[in-house]
């Protein structure tokens, strides 16, 4: 959809949206390319090693057998297909049958406890579960307490209570015709990761995923390009590994790999991208630090594209990528309710460390005050992006107030702060309630985290505002060290002194704690909130 042109202003000006008015994405990213040629649709390698290789063809005709079984099953056009499966290929066929069905998916984390699934399950009303042995474990101990759900496939056979998947499928047809759906019709919920409250289901319509390509093409350097094949580290239930990499590739016909390792492996992670050649990969800022923590060297890769998202990276971890990935990571931001707005591209524009970039062609993104007036730039305000846009939520899930409060005017409200300068890129502070407020200055905690992240002891930080009789507020530090530094009053301030003559004296961390990990939530993201409840 992004044309390349020579700058990011040209790209920009002459962008146009090609949304169709009919639109389905499971015929879409699937049957498009299913032509009987075999083109590969997924690599899946498994935990043993052995790796086998789905085509478009069989996506096409597995995804069809399931939307009959489905529909054999009394599901019908609205319902809930509840998706709890690791990266593997049954998820990407269960995503696509409900879509081809009119069925809305909802990609459920297989990390998940007993009540978080039981919330996103009764919440979203899911008549239908596709899940493996673990999860229906977990999800067999709250039947009783699941009304709507009726049925339950196990694609690692048929234990009381669930249906054999691969058995069930085999009997049904591979020919199905998909249901014809507007390109406004609902799709997709994905949960919020609920750092504040209980989580909210962002439902979007089919329409969400030509919303998301300029946003893909653009970190990823005009992709596709001839040989490219994407890779994340990051779970298919979220909305950055769904629809940053599985369905984006798949509408362009490009395979994606497939391994999700059950604790994230630095060695492993280089590993396995240099022996499947893996050329674009979306990896979340955690991932980078606990890379550049681990020491792994670049031996093999061939990497064109790397990008991130999630947390603003800095300078120090942008040298480091070019050294040992030998491209530019460019960072993207976006969230579950409007994503991939914004965003970086090295070939189109200068990387401003610190700075997500611009506005994605095709988005108007704003820093707004709480009544949606625009402010200039230089200005902090909430980020916010312009409706209507393709990209962004029809609602959240039976909550029209919380629907109502996400926007001011025409601008929804990310929740998050920042500006932007005068050569338009937006500069990220912080979550709404992440701001420190410190002798009368507001503080964004990401500039103090990446001065943090400079000091050869660091591996990890946060900052948190911490009350104070006399700043209103003081930042406080927490540290995760690097493996051969031991914490030590004398480090601490020896870290102090680091940003204090680095930042500005109002900035620096009057409290440091070290500590052994950094709460986060399950897409990667430090809770501030926690480490301030701890203080």
């Amino acid at each position: 959809m992004l044309e390349r042109h020579e700058d990011y202003a040209e790209t920009a000006r002459r962008f146009q949206w090609h949304v169709p008015t009919r639109y389905n994405i499971g015929v879409d990213v699937c049957d498009r390319h299913a032509s009987q040629a075999g083109r590969p649709a997924l690599i899946w390698e498994e935990d043993d090693g052995s790796v086998r290789a789905f085509s478009f063809d069989e996506t096409r005709r597995l995804s069809n057998r399931l939307a009959n079984v489905l529909m054999a099953h009394g599901l019908a056009r609205g319902d809930r297909l509840a998706v709890l499966l690791p990266q593997a290929p049954e998820t990407g066929v269960a995503h696509v049958a409900g879509f081809k069905a009119g069925l809305i998916t909802v990609p459920l984390f297989t990390l998940f406890g007993e009540e978080a699934l039981e919330y996103r399950l009764r919440d979203s009303g899911a008549r239908a579960l596709v899940t493996d042995a673990i999860g229906w474990e977990k999800v067999r101990l709250l039947r009783d307490r699941l009304p709507d759900l009726r049925l339950v496939l196990c694609i690692d056979g048929g234990p009381e209570g669930a249906m054999d998947f691969h058995a069930a499928l085999a009997r049904a047809s591979d020919e199905f015709v998909a249901v014809e759906t507007s390109a406004d019709d609902p799709a997709v919920i994905i949960y919020t990761s609920g750092t504040t409250g209980n989580p909210k289901g962002a439902l979007h319509a089919h329409r969400v995923l030509p919303g998301h390509l300029p946003g893909v093409e653009m970190p990823h350097e005009f992709f596709p390009q001839p040989g490219d094949l994407m890779w994340t580290p990051a779970d298919w239930a979220w909305i950055g590994g769904l629809f940053d990499v599985l369905m984006p590739a798949w509408h362009h016909g490009i395979p994606v790999l497939a391994r999700r390792f059950r604790k994230f492996d630095p060695e492993q992670a280089v590993s396995l991208m240099a022996q499947h050649r893996v050329r674009n990969v979306f990896l979340p800022p955690t991932a980078i630090k606990l890379m550049r923590q681990s020491g792994v060297k670049g031996t093999g890769l061939a990497l064109r594209t790397v990008a991130s998202g999630g947390e603003t990276l800095g300078g120090e971890l942008l040298d480091w990528g070019r050294q040992v990935f030998g491209s530019t990571i460019n960072e993207f931001y976006g969230q579950t309710e409007c994503n991939l707005v914004v965003g970086n591209a090295s070939l189109l524009m200068p990387v401003k460390p610190g700075s997500m970039g611009r506005a994605i062609p095709g988005h108007r993104v704003g820093i707004v005050d709480a009544d949606g007036n625009e402010l200039p730039d230089g200005t902090v305000g909430a980020i916010a992006v312009r409706r209507p846009d393709p990209v962004m939520f029809l609602g959240y899930w039976n909550k029209p107030e919380a629907t109502a409060a996400k926007f001011a005017g025409d601008w929804l409200l990310t929740g998050d702060l920042g500006r932007r300068d005068e050569d338009g890129y937006l500069w990220y502070l912080g979550r709404d309630d992440d701001v420190i407020t410190s002798g009368g200055y507001r503080i964004g905690p990401g500039e103090i985290e990446e001065c943090l992240m400079r000091h050869p002891a660091v591996a990890l930080a946060a900052a948190v505002g911490v009350p104070d009789p006399i700043r209103t507020e003081i930042v406080k530090a927490f540290i995760v060290l690097r493996s051969d530094y031991a914490p030590t009053p004398e480090l601490a301030r020896e870290i102090q002194d680091f940003v204090k003559s680095r930042l500005a004296a109002h900035e620096y961390p009057r409290e440091v704690a070290f500590v052994e990990e950094l709460p986060m939530t399950t897409t990667g993201k430090i809770m501030r909130r926690v480490l301030r409840q701890s203080s």
